[in-house]
């Protein structure tokens, strides 16, 4: 009794020395407050909202919608989810006794002591094989497994962020397009009720052919814009139709104006540490991590003794009519312990392995959490910039639409040159069309911010 007792101690002290540490988050060096930020914010933040609180406009909702459903990188991450869980399924079944059966009927002619003999042997077992996980090498390719399955489920999410961000930002950009193409054509009505005028004044000789010829050049100008703007339409309807899973072809929106969408002046972040549960990507990289930290384990716990429990049951007879009756039963039951000894270098490379793979993921996770304070950052300053900008041109383009109505009230009138009429209007245009990318940028910072705060994906 004694001496058992001394092996199931020393059995369970090599156990101890098989498994490693249990998985805990590594130290992270994490701001208070992200940088650019108006103010430091609470906990409550932007990326609570789902994708259909943030993006309000019934259209933009249906295009996400679709692309959430339809779109193929996002099906494809839901087919690597599938198949982790499938293969961690087969690590946990692992961990089970393992049962077969097995029948065979076999006849032959073998050579038996001084003559050959021809018979018959049918035989009919079930057979038991369990390996005593004592060294938790099974319980740690479990682990490493279901951690798998949960980077995965949370890549699956991360493209889902990525594509509600690129539906969005183009949705923005074919709507800039659209109103640039309005201004575009009220800029080539103006200058042709323009160039009517100046062809009128030179007929009265109150304008010159110099006069005419500029105002023609003007107009040919403006409705040049106009078949770049629609190439570009085009490619962005195009692009939109392959986020949504579908051939290209064009999107049917209503037309609406940029202003029209409300741009929040103050957006709540949340605390930094906060992006640390709702980026699914940190999430991913953490759960790499986490099975890196498991597949150490399994691997130190392959250096030391496997043990299994085998069992047969059966029936064994040269009649197959008398299989199940008489004494035909057979069994057996055995204990095998398997030292590796020539494999063992191997066995400890393969611990070196690993252990580096570990000292990766703890990199590559600190890494991600570096980047994503880096992208808040960065949409942070952007949309301070944007929305500065944005006033200024407002201011501008007010100023301008002033001008050049002067100005051209005051050319039919004959105290203005054609000169001063034809700059300010340029200067109009070009302005308005600068304001449209303006609030456009605007828009998209806030895409940017959404998803570089992990918003969009819980809920969906």
């Amino acid at each position: 009794m004694k001496r058992v007792a001394g092996i199931c101690v020393l059995a369970a002290t090599l156990a101890a020395c098989a498994t490693g540490p249990d998985y805990s988050r590594p130290e992270l060096d994490m701001p208070v407050a992200f940088r650019t930020q108006d103010t430091v914010q609470g906990e409550q933040s932007l990326a609570d909202l789902g994708w259909w609180e943030m993006y309000r406009d019934q259209t933009l909702q249906r295009l996400l919608s679709t692309a959430l459903e339809q779109n193929r990188d996002v099906r494809i991450a839901a087919a690597r989810v599938a198949e982790a869980r499938a293969l961690a399924g087969v690590t946990e079944l692992a961990r089970l006794p393992q049962l077969d059966i097995a029948g065979s009927f076999d006849r032959g002619r073998v050579f038996q002591g001084s003559q050959f003999s021809t018979g018959n042997l049918s035989s009919l077992q079930a057979q038991a094989f369990f390996e005593v996980d004592l060294w938790r090498r099974l319980a740690s390719l479990n682990e490493a497994a279901r951690a798998v399955v949960l980077a995965n489920d949370y890549a699956r999410h991360s493209i889902a962020i990525s594509l509600i961000a690129e539906v969005a930002t183009d949705y923005f950009a074919l709507l800039s397009l659209d109103q640039q193409f309005r201004i575009t054509e009220r800029a080539i009505a103006n200058r042709e009720r323009f160039l009517l005028l100046t062809q009128r004044k030179f007929r009265q000789g109150a304008s010159s052919g110099l006069d005419v010829s500029r105002a023609e050049a003007s107009l040919a100008l403006a409705r040049g814009n106009l078949p770049d703007l629609q190439r570009q339409i085009a490619r962005f309807e195009n692009q939109l139709r392959i986020l949504l899973g579908e051939n290209p072809a064009a999107i049917v929106r209503e037309r609406r104006d940029l202003q029209d969408f409300p741009i929040p002046l103050a957006v709540p972040t949340g605390l930094p540490s906060s992006l640390l549960e709702r980026r699914p990507d940190l999430r991913q990289a953490e759960y790499n991590l986490a099975g890196a930290t498991a597949s150490v384990s399994a691997a130190r716990a392959a250096l030391f003794p496997s043990i299994s429990l085998t069992g047969t049951f059966g029936w064994e007879s040269t009649e197959l009519s008398g299989l199940f009756s008489g004494p035909n039963r057979v069994w057996s039951f055995g204990l095998s312990l398997l030292q590796p000894l020539i494999n063992a270098q191997r066995n400890g490379y393969q611990v070196e392995a690993t252990r580096g793979r570990q000292e990766q993921a703890i990199l590559q996770y600190q890494n991600a959490v570096a980047q994503a304070f880096r992208e808040v950052a960065d949409a942070l300053a952007a949309r301070r910039s944007f929305r500065e900008f944005l006033t200024a041109q407002e201011q501008q383009v007010n100023a301008l639409r002033q001008a050049s109505q002067r100005v051209l009230r005051r050319y039919e009138t004959g105290f203005s040159s054609y000169f001063e009429v034809i700059d300010a209007e340029n200067s109009l245009f070009s302005a308005e069309l600068q304001m449209v990318q303006a609030y456009g940028n605007s828009l998209v910072s806030l895409v940017q911010l959404y998803r570089a705060l992990g918003g969009g994906w819980r809920g969906e």
